[in-house]
């Protein structure tokens, strides 16, 4: 399985014939190497309807013919776009042809602000465990800390887990730092800051800060094999 990150929470994972891409925010997005037109994904997985995650989702999704899979509300609302969607909800998970997905909880909100200014509910946020190949991969999305992580890590063997560190809309580093002690995670990658000034911080500082080299700093366009 080779998984990459592009830049503020944007995940790529190729597994089993396929590319799946998590919170494809790419236009507007100063932090990713990528072009949105260059992505021909067969899954997106969005964590929730704010616009810095959502993204280039619907533009991606239509050339591509990309199954869309999203908590119910933020589904049916790319279903509306006329996506080919796959709703789920926290708690649940579904077994694919190319992995697993679970949804957990996150501590945010979740909107979709449209372009004349409407802001459309999309459901509850949430966190994406994505298991292929034996190995287990955790998108926080956008969290607060929360104790339940701890449920997570015991239940969950994690290889990787990508943490917001931004703070101001998310976790901050120091709690980050907390999340990783709770999940346990293998390797833990700082994700969600600088992107925007409320949420600049220093990543190597967060690195610093976990136990055990269990930290893992990814630049925009790095790779790692599990």
């Amino acid at each position: 399985m080779k998984i990459s990150y592009h830049g503020h929470s944007i995940i790529k994972i190729e597994t089993n014939g396929k590319t799946i891409l998590i919170d494809p925010f790419i236009n507007g997005n100063d932090q990713t190497d990528l072009k949105a037109d260059d992505q021909n994904p067969d899954v997106i997985i969005l964590t929730h309807g704010h616009n810095d995650h959502v993204g280039d989702t619907v533009e991606i999704a239509k050339r591509s013919e990309a199954l869309v899979i999203a908590p119910f509300e933020l589904a049916n609302y790319m279903e509306m776009q006329g996506l080919n969607t796959h709703p789920m909800h926290i708690g649940g998970a579904y077994e694919f042809e190319f992995g697993k997905v679970k949804f957990t909880q996150a501590f945010h909100g979740s909107s979709y602000t449209t372009e004349d200014n409407q802001i459309i509910y999309t459901g509850m946020p949430a966190g994406v465990l994505f298991m292929a190949e034996e190995k287990t991969v955790y998108h926080a999305g956008d969290t607060a800390l929360f104790g339940d992580m701890k449920l997570i890590g015991d239940r969950h063997q994690i290889d990787l887990a990508f943490l917001p560190i931004g703070d101001n809309f998310t976790m901050g580093p120091d709690d980050a730092a907390y999340a990783a002690e709770l999940l346990q995670a293998k390797q833990v990658v700082p994700i969600h800051y600088n992107t925007f000034p409320p949420i600049k911080q220093d990543p190597e500082k967060f690195i610093n800060m976990l136990k055990n080299e269990q930290g893992k700093m990814m630049h925009a366009g790095d790779s790692v094999q599990l």
